[in-house]
């Protein structure tokens, strides 16, 4: 029995996603727009098992978020803060090693680092962490430091960006998540984070990174005050970049999360949203290998759904995540893997546990 859809406009892209042709900027706002959820998850999965099956990628990783000092005042953002906020942290290096000292015996292989823009820590603050880490869990890939936070480091190094990202490689930094891109159009960026790292410059900061032998992701911040044009702009902006270097892992639609943040008057986004945002995705980025349900922004429920709207890795344990939880996340912040595993089973799909880079992978079974 064929598949019937709702929205007539959707089978000229179903057609293009049958022969593997690529999606157009027009074809991406009909995706955005469609009021059919169901069949554009039906053609995104149509993608998904074309590339994977049903294997569905997890990783058992950690992450370290070493300080909320930032000079930045992002107006999405409610984990930043400056220095006088009584909430302010920053750890020193002796208490980020003893927090992850507990897995230097475990199963742990990523350690993922991100923080704020801090006004007074010196680049061997970050070179040393880098370099601590890699000593004592040689066996861990870390991967740390946003674009935005790379172009500071720079700054604050007094060295050229490329130069840069060779001497935090060769201290053991392995690869760069893929946050600070937001969205790219100049209009949105103007509202939301009119100090942070503009769309050009978070672009060429990953081309430096992959060009220096270092994979990275990307993601997109939606549901806020973007339109489909907008976030139809930003993927086929990450393709083209894709298609130059093939250095991106993954891809990661980051849900806005709306509580104590100076866009607090907008709501959260919507279970439709969040799926649509994974399929679209999968569609648009026929370059990519991997699209990422992130689990802490639009719940294990959502994510467990998404691995039939494109989504083919479920991200990983986490452990003691606090940029989204500062923003009212509700979600636990840790998943343990027997959780995991169990959700993708029951999403009728087959749990794979990852590496970092994807190079490593066997298949979980039932504890």
């Amino acid at each position: 029995m064929l598949f019937e859809f709702e929205d007539k406009n959707l089978i000229s892209i179903e057609e293009k996603v049958r022969a593997e042709e690529r999606l157009s900027f027009e074809d991406g706002v009909v995706l955005w727009n469609s009021f059919d959820l169901l069949s554009v998850g039906y053609l995104a999965n149509i993608v998904r098992e074309r590339l994977h099956g049903d294997q569905t990628f997890f990783i058992h990783n950690r992450h370290i978020n070493h300080t909320n000092i930032c000079v930045n005042s992002c107006q999405f953002c409610a984990f930043g803060v400056k220095e006088d906020n009584p909430s302010a942290y920053t750890k020193s290096l002796e208490e980020i090693f003893s927090d992850v000292e507990q897995y230097k015996k475990g199963d742990v292989s990523e350690f993922h680092i991100v923080g704020g823009l801090h006004p007074d820590l010196p680049f061997q603050y970050y070179l040393d962490m880098i370099s601590g880490l890699t000593e004592r869990f040689p066996e861990v890939h870390i991967q740390a430091f946003t674009a935005v936070e790379l172009e500071y480091l720079a700054r604050i190094a007094g060295m050229p960006l490329k130069d840069t990202l060779i001497v935090l490689r060769d201290a053991g930094l392995g690869s760069i998540p893929g946050g600070g891109a937001e969205i790219f159009a100049t209009r949105v960026r103007r509202k939301i984070c009119s100090e942070k790292t503009n769309a050009q410059e978070w672009l060429d900061v990953h081309e430096a990174v992959h060009s220096v032998g270092m994979r990275s992701n990307a993601t997109m911040l939606y549901g806020h005050v973007e339109n489909a044009d907008e976030r139809t702009d930003h993927l086929i902006r990450l393709r083209e970049l894709q298609d130059h270097t093939n250095g991106f892992l993954t891809f990661i639609p980051l849900a806005f999360h709306p509580e104590n943040t100076n866009l607090s008057f907008l709501r959260s986004t919507p279970g439709q949203l969040d799926l649509r945002a994974l399929a679209v995705s999968r569609l648009m980025l026929d370059n990519f290998s991997h699209i990422k349900a992130f689990w802490i922004m639009i719940t294990p429920q959502i994510a467990q759904l998404s691995l039939s709207f494109g989504a083919n890795d479920m991200d990983g344990t986490v452990v003691e995540e606090r940029i989204t939880h500062a923003a009212g996340a509700v979600t636990e912040q840790i998943f343990y893997k027997n959780s995991m595993v169990d959700m993708i089973i029951e999403a009728g799909r087959k749990p794979m546990e990852r590496d970092t880079l994807y190079e490593k992978k066997h298949e979980c079974l039932v504890l």
